[in-house]
């Protein structure tokens, strides 16, 4: 007699009218498949959805079972955390997972002295789970005994209401090479729909290797703050000063080979026969990616397009592997887009307090190659706003004076920026409680006896006042 297998459900925020895969929650959801009797599914959720619609999707999924919903990549959305709360009240167990998960339990830091600060999710989740998704299959086995809260990488209120935090266990490369391309849904006038995913990720790096650079900073007051720089705040950064992946992650360096291979032959495959487009998530990539590409011609793998996120300076000193590359990705008719780099800006003061690790003349070097190389690769190299690129610019900041503003603006001006590389919109710089910036704020607060508003994770630089409460 064949035992029905139970349901779990990935809610992951998502943007409209996208197609993209979710690594992170559909490698979970093969986890999950594999080592456990679950079927689970990833439902890609945006602002704009209805969340009474998603409930009731929900409760047809479950039927008369316990629902089991986990919550994965929320970008700091208040909606997703308040129905969160919502589905815990109504009974079921509602999971905190994915980056960041932790420090977004167990709250900011020093909140309960202080009480504007962001107070944590403790009460919105059943518990969080943090690091590897395979530290779930003991709660899966059980989820109505108590066995799994000794297991590493959990996170809930004891009877005290007091956060007990087991450390995660390492990450076993075993469990990474199995991703469900099939499972990623949306929203629709039925119910739930299939998403065509056209475009994947492959997974060749965890973490950042920027964010094995830590060391202490000395970062700037905000000028309203301190109009002529001359306050400065110290504070230990991993990697880029904004960037709280960096502090939850750092870098557990490169996957083998094999599983890279492994994932690439999973893709979905279009209509011509080759593999989707797909994002390979390696800021490092160019050293070893000819012979990635030849490893992949000799198993007949044919690809479409491969997208590159990296960093100016590495992207420098990877130009000999990138040229070799492109000779490859021609014989192979296939393209290599350089998707993001992270140029932020191009004012030395304001790339220094990001701790980018590069000055502006990097970055104009780099605009510099990808341009000459677009000349010689016409067809197999893209880099500009116009064939899908969103190069990383941040701005407002805390530190634009008239002479940022001007120095940017010329060198704009100068390199015509605003052709090719600028995206239609700059991304204000947005700090994450538990990044390097959200201990500079800290301190700023401290040491001006000011409070700086809270949008629930995110700490708003731009606004004293009080928070906004979850």
């Amino acid at each position: 007699m064949t035992v029905p297998r139970k349901k779990m459900a990935i809610i992951s925020s998502y943007l409209p009218g996208e197609s993209y895969g979710l690594l992170g929650p559909q490698i979970a959801a093969g986890t999950i498949e594999e080592s456990t009797g679950y079927d689970c599914i990833v439902i890609a959720v945006t602002r704009e959805d209805d969340k009474g619609a998603l409930k009731r999707v929900l409760a047809d999924y479950f039927g008369t079972e316990m629902p089991i919903v986990g919550f994965s990549m929320l970008s700091g959305r208040i909606d997703l955390f308040l129905f969160a709360r919502e589905l815990k009240e109504e009974g079921a167990m509602t999971i905190l997972a994915g980056p960041q998960a932790d420090v977004d339990y167990i709250g900011e830091t020093d909140w309960l002295g202080h009480p504007h600060r962001f107070r944590g999710l403790s009460n919105h989740f059943s518990f969080a789970l943090h690091g590897p998704a395979e530290q779930i299959i003991p709660f899966l086995q059980n989820p109505k005994g108590r066995e799994w809260r000794e297991g590493p990488g959990f996170l809930y209120l004891d009877e005290s209401e007091e956060v007990t935090h087991n450390k995660a266990q390492p990450w076993n490369w075993g469990f990474r090479a199995k991703v469900l391309w099939k499972n990623l849904f949306r929203l629709g006038k039925r119910g739930i729909e299939p998403v065509e995913i056209t475009l994947g990720q492959v997974l060749e790096h965890v973490g950042c290797p920027h964010a094995a650079r830590a060391r202490w900073v000395q970062i700037d007051y905000p000028v309203f703050l301190s109009p002529l720089g001359k306050k400065k705040t110290r504070v230990y950064a991993k990697g880029c000063s904004f960037c709280d992946v960096a502090v939850d992650k750092g870098f557990h360096g490169s996957l083998d080979r094999e599983t890279v291979l492994a994932q690439i032959e999973q893709l979905p495959r279009r209509e011509d026969g080759r593999k989707i487009p797909f994002e390979l998530i390696n800021e490092n990539a160019l050293p070893g990616f000819p012979m990635l590409l030849r490893e992949v011609g000799a198993r007949g793998i044919l690809l479409s397009q491969i997208n590159l996120t990296l960093r100016a300076d590495w992207f420098l000193l990877g130009e000999v592997f990138l040229r070799e590359a492109l000779g490859l990705a021609k014989q192979m008719k296939m393209r290599i887009l350089l998707a993001s780099m992270g140029f932020e800006s191009f004012d030395d003061r304001i790339l220094a307090n990001l701790n980018k690790g590069l000055d502006v003349e990097t970055n104009l070097g780099a605009i510099r190659l990808m341009r000459k190389i677009k000349e010689e690769f016409p067809d197999q190299w893209g880099y500009a706003r116009s064939e899908g690129s969103v190069h990383g610019f941040i701005h407002p900041t805390p530190w634009d004076t008239p002479d940022t503003e001007t120095n940017n603006k010329q060198t704009i001006s100068l390199y015509a920026l605003e052709k090719d590389i600028l995206p239609d919109h700059s991304v204000p710089l947005i700090i994450h409680h538990a990044s390097a910036l959200g201990d500079w704020m800290r301190e700023v607060e401290r040491m001006e006896a000011i409070e700086f508003k809270r949008d629930a994770s995110i700490i708003a630089w731009w606004q004293t006042g009080d928070r906004i409460v979850v």
